[in-house]
């Protein structure tokens, strides 16, 4: 079963696909999946165990489709977490106003490997950065300079879409 086809089935559920992940033998594939409500609404619902065993069927149903046997799989699908990875470009901009953790391969903006702050959105003209308020401080990171983004959770706040 190839990505593609799993992420238009996802998407025609009405959910998008955050990540995947492959593994496990020859005997017994895995795939690993975390998926969002599609759309950039602040107040996007929470993705519900019902989502996941929803979308759990249809791809074991695509399996089958494919010609698979779907008992010899292990999918695993679930929500991203309130520390919700950022992967794809839209992310940075469907979550401006949030706080968020970043991890570069080398120091960010002159900085460090690891910045905290409050993500801005996009910026430049491809959109291919995108801006973190540090302190007071507005600074703006490549994307390909990202090994890591995510959402971070802070305790006894209110968050967008909680």
């Amino acid at each position: 079963m190839d990505s593609a086809a799993i992420e238009q089935a996802i998407e025609a559920m009405g959910f998008e696909l955050v990540t995947m992940d492959r593994g496990g033998g020859r005997n017994r594939p895995l795939l690993r999946l975390r998926i969002d409500h599609a759309g950039d609404a602040a107040d996007r619902p929470a993705v519900t165990v019902e989502h996941c065993a929803a979308v759990t069927r249809a791809l074991r149903e695509l399996l089958e489709e494919d010609g698979t046997d779907a008992s010899e799989w292990v999918l695993e699908v679930s929500s991203p977490g309130v520390e919700r990875p950022l992967v794809k470009a839209r992310d940075y901009a469907r979550f401006a106003g949030e706080k968020v953790r970043v991890r570069g391969y080398r120091a960010l903006a002159g900085r460090a490997k690891q910045l905290d702050g409050t993500l801005l959105g996009l910026v430049g003209d491809g959109q291919d950065a995108f801006a973190l308020e540090i302190d007071g401080d507005r600074i703006e990171i490549p994307l390909d300079a990202v090994a890591t983004a995510r959402l971070v959770y802070e305790w006894g706040q209110a968050r967008h879409g909680a």
